[in-house]
């Protein structure tokens, strides 16, 4: 075989692991991330210099970014293991923080949690959402890369008929976090007729034409290998964003935004009725003549195009869980409440996936049917509800240090009900300007821009490294180097406070 034909090979007919395992490896992110504001919290406290952006960006990459291609690569059989050191060395930080507290110095534990409950939240933006889009942002990253590489476990990537593999989870959740802040959810369009909406809201799907087409063309122009039974001949994921886009922009015109779930789960159910007793499966699998063939635009793409329907789905569901979690809420009691019924609801998800698989049909991404968007859904309500646990626990630590600022995360404002005197210890001056140095901030301003910098060095990597026949020592130092590479861009041009938008 040619070595396009051989790397082609590699990433092919496998079967996933079982949702049991990507589950386990959701949450640890949240941690890192959590880690990652109690070691700035308790460095603040101890070091009376603030830090350089060098040593800001080294910390934020160790916590982010080092963790996900272990966890993708030479630790992928050691989760467990992972959990435990990151917690405990999160707990460690957490009880040398409470140890060292500035406020409540003399105040039993119990006090001090009651009056942390009475701590109100001040941010234009829920950070949770920001970690969520940045953490699937930084594993598709490191994901589209080490799936070329021999380190990188087989049962992690995208799955060829049926199964859960990592890869396929990172699909879905794009379309799950754009769908929480899309312009629907966020009332940007809120001037004007509902024709003038939907019109502005299809034209703003030209720059992903424009990326589809230019992605199709220089695929197809140099020969890069590719995934046939991924999304088809031609079609490719920008395409896959458009029809999502121009199917759902006027559905959110025709119903209510609180009314997503519905819409959701009947696009669902009617998909897989239709899968189940009509031919559309066998287009799917085998196409039109039950051959396999690729002759004709329906056949030569079949998987891209049908699998919308599911993606629709889960962008609904993504828009019901935005509305919901951007409401107005102030109180820290509130957000726990919200917290835990996110965690609740994602573990009812999971027991109706169990149903599905076992009694319908276990999840496929080729035709992204009930049980895959069941399984999405799940897993990205999982990730979004730990963010949020995570962030609370995080505020705990800055109510208990005066003057602790953490970027990317809530501000707390003392409750109207509280005496004056503690309130402006609260709100410091260094806690109204929110911090730059932020490599998730960073990487949320500028998310397009770092998707399609991954795609370019993803290419430049494969044309110049034999990545087949590479070393275990040699792979982590190509993905490290790649994702330093990467970050430190974006980062840059965080600093420079650009935000690189064409449209």
């Amino acid at each position: 075989m040619s070595q396009k034909q051989m790397k082609e090979a590699f990433v092919s007919n496998h079967n996933g692991t079982s949702v049991l395992e990507i589950t386990e490896g959701l949450c640890l992110p949240a941690l890192c991330i959590l880690c990652r504001g109690l070691l700035i919290i308790l460095s603040q406290h101890l070091c009376s210099s603030s830090h350089t952006w060098r040593t800001r960006f080294f910390i934020d990459f160790a916590f982010l970014i080092v963790p996900l291609v272990t966890t993708l690569t030479i630790f992928a059989s050691f989760v467990l293991l992972e959990y435990l050191v990151v917690i405990i060395f999160g707990a460690v930080l957490l009880y040398e923080t409470y140890c060292r507290r500035t406020c409540y110095a003399r105040m039993p534990v119990g006090k001090i949690l009651e009056k942390f409950l009475k701590i109100s939240l001040e941010s234009e933006y829920i950070p949770a959402i920001s970690c969520f889009r940045v953490i699937n942002s930084a594993f598709t990253a490191v994901a589209i890369l080490a799936v070329d590489f021999p380190l990188f476990p087989r049962r992690f990537a995208k799955t060829e008929l049926y199964g859960t593999g990592a890869m396929d989870f990172g699909v879905g959740a794009f379309i799950f976090g754009t769908a929480m802040v899309c312009p629907e959810v966020r009332r940007k369009y809120t001037k004007g007729s509902r024709l003038c909406y939907l019109t502005k809201s299809l034209y703003s799907v030209w720059p992903l034409v424009f990326l589809g087409m230019g992605r199709l063309v220089i695929i197809k122009s140099i020969g890069y290998q590719e995934h046939l039974t991924e999304y088809g001949v031609h079609w490719n994921f920008f395409f896959t964003l458009i029809v999502v886009k121009l199917i759902t922009s006027p559905l959110l015109i025709i119903f209510p935004l609180n009314k997503s779930w519905i819409v959701a789960i009947s696009i669902t159910v009617f998909y897989q009725l239709a899968l189940d007793f009509t031919p559309l499966k066998r287009l799917v699998l085998y196409g039109s003549d039950g051959s396999g063939t690729r002759v004709g635009l329906l056949n030569a793409n079949r998987e891209g195009i049908i699998s919308t329907l599911g993606y629709v789905a889960i962008h609904m569901a993504g828009v019901q869980t935005g509305s919901y979690v951007l409401k107005k809420r102030s109180h820290i009691k509130d957000w726990i409440k919200v917290a835990c019924y996110i965690l609740l609801t994602a573990i009812g998800f999971f027991i109706s996936l169990y149903i599905v698989q076992v009694n319908v049909e276990v999840a496929s991404r080729r035709m992204a049917n009930l049980a895959f968007c069941i399984w999405i859904v799940a897993s990205c309500l999982i990730l979004l509800s730990s963010l949020l646990l995570g962030d609370i626990i995080l505020n705990f630590a800055k109510f208990l240090i005066k003057g602790a600022t953490v970027p990317c995360s809530w501000k707390l404002i003392q409750s109207p009900a509280a005496n004056r005197k503690h309130s402006e210890s609260l709100v410091s001056e260094a806690e109204r300007k929110e911090p730059t140095l932020c490599l998730i901030t960073a990487m949320n301003r500028n998310q397009l821009i770092f998707f399609l910098l991954s795609n370019v060095t993803t290419g430049l990597v494969n044309l110049l490294v034999d990545t087949l026949h590479s070393s275990t020592l040699w792979a982590l130092f190509v993905l490290n180097l790649y994702m330093f590479t990467n970050c430190l861009v974006i980062y840059v041009l965080h600093l420079q406070d650009k935000t690189v938008k064409f449209w």
